[in-house]
């Protein structure tokens, strides 16, 4: 598990770990049943409290994606369907709003925006 802090960014800390860990388990790179790092070892390798990462894994189990056994530790949940379907809409999203933007910049309409994206359907 690969988490990054970013100091400047204006998310907290356990904002950040979240999102990463999430994206991580959505990806597939965590499966399910892995084990976390402890929260005091996590703390501990990103030098930060362990009252930042314990909200962190707090947030994380209250959306579902790790579920802790106590005194043995956090765990990557079962991928949940349906949660994994909205998280790939709001992915998508993203990105058809950057390119609305993106196509905005540009000066293509919306039917010119459509044609590009039927061709790149035809490309696939």
């Amino acid at each position: 598990m690969t988490i990054l802090i970013d100091n400047r960014s204006g998310a907290p800390i356990y904002e950040q770990i979240f999102e990463q860990v999430r994206r991580q388990i959505f990806s597939g790179e965590l499966k399910e049943g892995t084990a976390l790092p402890s929260i005091r070892s996590l703390a501990r390798d990103l030098r930060i409290s362990v009252i930042t990462t314990k909200r962190a894994y707090e947030e994380l189990e209250a959306a579902g994606c790790i579920y802790t056994l106590p005194g043995k530790g956090s765990f990557v949940a079962a991928r949940n369907e349906q949660l994994l379907r909205e998280e790939w809409l709001r992915e998508m999203e993203e990105h058809l709003l950057s390119a609305k933007e993106l196509a905005r910049r540009c000066g293509l309409s919306r039917e010119e925006l459509m044609e590009l994206y039927d061709s790149l359907e035809e490309e696939v």
